[in-house]
């Protein structure tokens, strides 16, 4: 069976090097100078710049090679796609570069390596008596493991499909056992911080109409698509710690055109989402899905967009020490009230002079536990006014408070 899998990979892996080699498909090129990478288009059949005989044609190419152009499937770009996309995800040959790949660009592509045969386990045994016990230890590895012991049929690409919901859990682990705790390390608690601080508002706008509003209590909360699959959720899904807030469907509300099919089109790009997390030094944002995520927010320092990098370090959306200070300005001062929000944009770009309403998505999310406070603040402020006030009616500036007992309630 090694044997025939490896005549299998190597003719993929011999027409590939060729049709990169050849130069006649757009967006098919090497990735390095030493050939051992290369790219390959990945744009979405529904994005309307979508050009079948452009993007689509390795795909199809790979269908014609294999004969299957004539099953029904002749005019079908994205079946194209998905049989040449398993077939580079299943074979040994090939190894999805992720951290290389542009998947929010005009002409997006991702980044295959060609693995070297040393790496693949298909090397053939020295010794013929050790021969049997290779050959079945091969043939489980074909099917379960790469060289580095990572499952093969879990190297998933970020191809939009449902399986999104066998990768939430362990996204989620990553981020509470890797990103955050240098944040802890880095930094101490600047203020005490009480329960009710752990709690997220959110609103999800679709061209400006608010689709979904929902409040979260806790200290993570996953915003993210999830389109309607066949497969139901895995237990480690429905079991897992981090709520989520699904962003809808677009309603038969919105006006039809242009805008509403490119919110349909970004929607699919939505998938594995955005986790806010809010620690003692304030809340957090991490980008897992492709499409683009900018961010506006009352503690930025510069003009500049803010734009939320896919699997990078957590990025600080709101300080809880900048509105702390803000705050207690406030309360001594007097002026405007601290801002309590963080705005989240889509699949677009988005600045602080922008309206999010002319936006496809916007993601408005609020902390309840800040306008608390700021609703404190402001009675303090205007119990104080009162009092001053009543003072200075009096010759002497003074007022007396006569303190009354009240009964609780049976």
């Amino acid at each position: 069976m090694a044997a025939g899998r490896m005549r299998s990979t190597r003719r993929l892996r011999s027409w590939i090097v060729e049709q990169v080699s050849s130069g006649k498909y757009p967006g098919l090129v090497w990735d390095d100078d030493a050939k051992t990478m290369f790219r390959i288009p990945w744009k979405h059949a529904g994005k309307q710049d979508f050009r079948k005989d452009e993007d689509a044609a390795i795909f199809k190419a790979w269908a014609e090679f294999k004969g299957k152009l004539t099953d029904g499937r002749q005019d079908n770009p994205a079946s194209w796609k998905t049989r040449l996309r398993c077939a580079l995800n299943k074979s040994p040959e090939f190894k999805e570069v992720i951290e290389r790949a542009q998947l929010d660009i005009s002409e997006p592509y991702k980044v295959y390596r060609l693995v070297p045969f040393s790496e693949q386990g298909l090397v053939v045994p020295e010794k013929k008596h050790r021969e049997k016990a290779t050959r079945r230890s091969k043939r489980r590895s074909s099917h379960s493991e790469s060289n580095d012991g990572s499952h093969v049929k879990q190297v998933k690409t970020e191809e939009v499909t449902s399986q999104v919901v066998s990768l939430t859990s362990v996204d989620e682990i990553q981020l509470r056992t890797e990103d955050l705790d240098q944040v802890h390390k880095d930094s101490t608690p600047s203020f005490f911080l009480s329960p009710v601080q752990d709690s997220f508002s959110v609103a999800v706008y679709y061209l400006g109409k608010e689709v979904l509003k929902r409040q979260i209590q806790g200290t993570d909360v996953r915003i993210i698509y999830l389109p309607s699959s066949p497969i139901p959720p895995t237990p480690a899904v429905l079991n897992s710690r981090f709520p989520r807030i699904p962003l809808p469907e677009p309603p038969s509300t919105l006006p039809a055109g242009p805008e509403l099919q490119a919110l349909f089109t970004l929607l699919p790009f939505m998938e594995k989402g955005v986790v806010l997390t809010s620690t003692p030094q304030g809340v957090y944002g991490k980008r897992f899905c492709q499409g683009r995520v900018f961010w506006t927010g009352p503690h930025t320092t510069t003009p500049r967009l803010h734009k939320m990098e896919r699997n990078t370090n957590p990025v600080l959306l709101f300080s809880k020490d900048t509105f702390k200070q803000q705050l207690d300005h406030f309360r001594s001062e007097g002026g405007d009230p601290p801002q309590c929000g963080i705005t989240l944009c889509f699949g677009e770009e988005l600045s602080n002079s922008e309206d999010p309403s002319e936006k496809l998505i916007i993601v408005q999310i609020t902390l309840p536990w800040a306008e608390q406070q700021v609703q404190n603040a402001q009675s303090f402020l205007e119990s104080i006014n009162i009092l001053q006030s009543l003072a200075s009616q009096s010759p002497l500036g003074e007022i007396t408070l006569n303190l009354v007992t009240v009964p609780s309630p049976t």
